[in-house]
């Protein structure tokens, strides 16, 4: 059974409806086929209308659905031969934040990202896509890994925020971040950075600072959670919706604020009712971007990316 959100009660019902009279007919002694068929289209239609003006807040909320494609799901759907690479040489290796060796369209790659997981037992394992130090670092030692060979890096980020446990902090999860984000700029092959789920703070600006950047038509992206923005300024997370709503995290907003450069689009409904799809358009606008960037030598895509990211906010 589909996992609705509050916004979609009355698609829910509509749904609950269907649901009712196939379990009514299923013998076949009823022919309910038309009825089934006007009640499909008037759901359609409701979840169309719905989706075409959600609030940053409901954009927020389908963002962190539980059912919508992460890391693992895109990797499978989207790349060939795909060698996972572990640790940081340091400490550890995090759960985290993924990566390794593969082929996407013919391209060889490197491709890192956040893993949120999709049950209780792997949401514990990957720490709801909370990066530690040693997962930067792992990203960090396999973008320079990717330098070295040539090989243009792609990135999924997918996260709520770095982890910001006291263990984390003793280990210099502030310096893991600013390497993370030095090591994106440094370097000399291109760079592909996709905002799949939540973008949250230095977290997912760790692994996004690419030369291009794109961004899920349902994704949120943002220095701080709304739950995190109202507790901040208003003394409550009750006031979420109207911090999103000032934070301009949608990827409407962002791709008129230049923070972006492409909004991929989501099937109806959001990416996680039809994540086959959700993947193939990425894959689409992921390889339009690494067209796009290789007639660049090293000093050119190094430049592009300075120059991006300095513009804006630029008046």
């Amino acid at each position: 059974m589909p996992s609705f959100l509050d916004f979609e009660k009355p698609v829910a019902e509509l749904q609950n409806r269907i649901d009712e009279l196939r379990e009514t007919a299923a013998d076949g002694s009823v022919d309910i086929d038309a009825e089934v068929a006007r009640l499909q289209a008037k759901s359609d239609r409701l979840v169309r209308d719905t989706y075409a003006r959600l609030t940053p807040w409901q954009k927020t909320q389908v963002a962190r659905h539980p059912a919508r494609p992460h890391f693992k799901h895109l990797v499978a759907s989207l790349f060939d031969d795909f060698m996972p690479l572990a640790g940081d040489r340091a400490f550890a290796d995090d759960q985290a934040i993924l990566g390794g060796l593969a082929r996407f369209r013919g391209r060889k790659v490197m491709v890192i990202g956040h893993e949120k997981g999709d049950d209780t037992a792997s949401r514990l394992k990957h720490n709801f896509g909370m990066g530690k130090p040693e997962g930067y670092r792992k990203a960090i030692r396999l973008m320079e890994l990717a330098d070295r060979f040539g090989l243009p890096v792609l990135t999924l980020v997918d996260t709520s925020g770095a982890f910001p446990g006291v263990q984390a902090e003793e280990r210099g999860q502030a310096e893991a971040i600013a390497r993370s984000t030095e090591a994106c700029l440094a370097l000399g092959v291109p760079l592909v950075a996709a905002i799949v789920g939540e973008g949250g703070s230095g977290g997912a600006i760790a692994l996004a600072t690419g030369n291009k950047v794109l961004m899920f038509e349902h994704a949120v992206y943002s220095v701080i959670s709304p739950e995190g923005c109202a507790s901040i300024l208003w003394r409550t997370a009750d006031k979420a919706a109207d911090a999103a709503e000032a934070m301009k995290v949608t990827a409407q907003d962002l791709y008129k604020l230049g923070v972006i450069d492409a909004i991929v689009p989501e099937p109806l409904g959001g990416a996680h009712r039809d994540p086959a799809a959700a993947a193939a358009a990425l894959g689409e606008a992921m390889h339009e971007a690494l067209d796009a960037l290789s007639g660049l030598d090293r000093d050119a895509l190094r430049r592009q990316r300075r120059d991006k990211f300095l513009a804006i906010g630029r008046l």
